[in-house]
């Protein structure tokens, strides 16, 4: 089997082009652009003027429009400065109103305030008074209540003292009883023993004679 022929022929594109000859013209070319017909000098001068004369009517229009704004514009100014003196003039009539009646409810406040202040001045003396007269009270109660307070001490002690002293004299007089009854026993008893028994007296003697002196002392200071 044999390969296909695939090979294509070759077309140059220039030849071929000038096998078709020239294009067809379908717009206006170079050479009708420059033989178009042109205005002369004179015709424009004349278009030159007619622009300028334009451009005057144009400027004088828009001046005259100009000058009828400005008329409207200061008539709106004028009406708008006499409404704001009026308004102006409104206010001023009312910070002078209300300066006149500040002043009245100063002075009238000023007299109240007086009045006030001369009223809690009384008030507070009056308070003063009344805690002068608490504090004398406290005073008194607290004095009171002091006293009695060491009144009552004072009793408590002399009643303890007196306790003390009963109690110190039925305990001396147990001794003496006590010693009364072992000298009896001594006196009928032996010699020996009889000594040793009045050694013994002897010193609780001493013993009792220290006490009460040191029970004097004590009730000395005390007092």
């Amino acid at each position: 089997m044999g390969k296909r022929d695939n090979r294509v022929a070759y077309m140059n594109p220039i030849a071929m082009a000038r096998a078709r000859g020239p294009a067809q013209n379908s717009g206006p070319t170079i050479q009708d652009y420059l033989n178009r017909p042109r205005p002369t000098w004179e015709e424009v001068k004349e278009q030159l003027e007619k622009k300028k004369k334009g451009s005057r009517a144009l400027a004088e229009f828009e001046e005259k429009m100009n000058e009828n704004w400005r008329k409207e514009l200061e008539k709106h100014r004028e009406k708008l400065l006499g409404g704001n003196e009026s308004s102006s003039k409104k206010k001023e009539k009312k910070k002078k109103e209300k300066k006149k009646s500040n002043r009245l409810s100063s002075s009238s406040s000023s007299s109240s305030s007086s009045d006030s202040s001369s009223s809690s001045s009384d008030s507070e003396d009056e308070d003063k008074k009344q805690g002068k007269k608490k504090k004398k009270k406290k005073y008194r109660s607290s004095r009171k209540s002091s006293t009695s307070s060491t009144s009552e001490s004072e009793s408590d002690s002399k009643d303890g003292t007196k306790k003390k002293r009963s109690k110190e004299d039925y305990e001396r007089e147990k001794e003496g009883k006590n010693h009364h009854r072992k000298r009896k026993k001594a006196s009928r008893g032996d010699g020996p023993l009889s000594s040793e028994s009045l050694s013994e007296s002897d010193q609780t003697e001493e013993v009792q004679a220290k006490k009460k002196k040191n029970n004097e002392e004590k009730e000395k200071t005390a007092r």
